[in-house]
């Protein structure tokens, strides 16, 4: 834009605008130049306005320093992009809560060839350097099939409509999730996907409210030892390293549509369908002093208040209601808060390998349960036993590991096979129904009789 641009002036011949406050000396055509009457001006302009110019006889101007007749008052105006350009000087540098060069300057895409390209000539010309350390550019909002917006299409969406039908975070959302490098498109049904979204990532927080009722409380990252947690929660943990360096990234980036996109997967694929589906036995079954259910609301405390932090900048008011709730007394809000801190030694790219691989072997094993309660011969999976039968590698990857809580449920064993292929028997649970965690076993629970007891 600047390489190509075409001429570029000072002064714009329209009737509105700024006025260049010039007089030309008739017989000369020289501007006058006096610093006394550049003065009186500019002291007439702070108590009048601008506009005076236009309105106001010369003689207030020149005073009696000068014969009006001598000289003609221009009526051009400043060219608007040379007085928006130069906002640096008369905004940032006279103001002592502002700094000069800015951070940032921020603003549509057509500003390539206005506002960034004014204030870059501008200062440069100057000042010798850029007015901003960066700048970032946007694309303009459109319509679901990216029509421009127009009250005679009728295809309009205001903020104030979607605030009364959605409220303000959906907004956010919207506007986070949007890749706004280009255009950014809006309507009805685009809305109805991210209050869908945001519900799913309000059901995670739900969940872990629920399960923390009895014991919410900050932890010390740095305090945490891992070998004392199973390894299912180490993974968590090691993907909420994995997490927090992403987020910084794409904060730094200003990558808001990938960050977005990644804390809404930890949610739904990671928490969700994974890590709580498996817990949930955990949670609501085994004793409350059991050191596995100790362990996991441990995970679950320092999960939530990763999440807090990491949503806060996006989902505003949601993050505050959540915080004020397990907060109670302290009156702190969370966006006066700091971003956490995860330590290094949470990162385990052994552990990662690992966990991946049995979760390939977990789709397998949900794949065919799904099958058998496809056609009828079970309900839930609670009501599946299944036997895996696979070959040395995959057989050990399955070592230390409780089968009929990862695979969720009530009976699984292992078989070692020369076979590549992994092969996977469900048939119906033989037994009785535990009333209280639902697993069919041949013997009563003792688990649930002890708790009971």
């Amino acid at each position: 834009m600047i390489e190509g641009r075409p001429d570029w002036c000072v002064s714009r011949q329209r009737v509105w605008g700024v006025p260049l406050p010039i007089f030309i000396n008739k017989r000369t055509k020289e501007p006058l130049r006096d610093q006394k009457i550049i003065d009186r001006i500019a002291s007439i302009y702070e108590k009048q306005g601008s506009d005076c110019w236009f309105t106001d006889d010369a003689k207030i101007f020149l005073g009696k320093d000068y014969n009006v007749e001598e000289y003609e008052k221009l009526n051009d105006i400043v060219e608007v992009w040379f007085d928006s350009g130069s906002t640096h000087s008369f905004v940032l540098e006279k103001r002592k809560d502002l700094k000069w060069p800015a951070d940032m300057y921020l603003e549509g895409s057509d500003q390539h060839r206005g506002w960034f390209h004014s204030s870059l000539l501008e200062s440069c010309g100057t000042r010798g350097k850029a007015p901003f350390k960066s700048i970032l550019s946007h694309g303009f909002v459109v319509d679901g099939k990216g029509m421009k917006m127009s009250k005679s299409m009728g295809n309009v969406i205001s903020p104030e409509d979607i605030l009364k039908n959605y409220g303000a975070d959906i907004l956010r959302v919207w506007a986070s999730a949007s890749d706004y490098a280009e255009d950014l498109r809006i309507d009805k049904n685009i809305l109805i996907q991210h209050a869908e979204s945001y519900r799913k990532i309000r059901n995670t927080f739900r969940f872990m409210l629920g399960n923390l009722k009895d014991n919410f409380e900050k932890q010390n990252f740095e305090k945490i030892k891992l070998n004392e947690f199973d390894e299912l929660e180490q993974f968590i943990l090691h993907k909420l390293f994995l997490l927090n360096k992403s987020v910084d990234e794409n904060l730094k980036n200003y990558n808001f549509h990938k960050l977005y996109k990644e804390l809404l997967n930890f949610c739904t694929l990671d928490l969700s369908s994974f890590y709580f589906d498996i817990r949930k036995d955990v949670l609501y079954c085994d004793s409350i002093n059991s050191k596995k259910r100790k362990n996991c609301v441990i995970v679950l405390n320092i999960v939530l208040e990763s999440l807090l932090t990491w949503f806060a900048p996006i989902l505003v008011f949601t993050t505050e209601e959540i915080y004020s709730l397990v907060n109670k007394g302290n009156n702190e809000s969370i966006h006066e808060n700091n971003f956490i801190k995860i330590p290094a030694f949470w990162n385990n790219d052994k552990l990662h390998e690992k966990w991946s691989n049995l979760f390939q072997i977990k789709q397998l094993a949900n794949i065919a349960i799904e099958e058998k309660r496809a056609s009828k011969e079970i309900g839930s999976s609670l009501e599946a036993e299944i036997k895996l039968i696979l070959k040395k590698n995959k057989f050990e990857l399955l070592d230390k590991l409780d089968l009929a809580d990862y695979f969720i449920v009530s009976k699984a064993e292992k078989e070692l096979s020369n076979r590549d292929e992994i092969k996977i028997e469900v048939k119906k649970a033989k037994g009785q129904k535990c009333e209280r965690c639902w697993k069919i076993l041949e013997k009563k629970c003792e688990r649930c009789s002890k708790v009971l007891q």
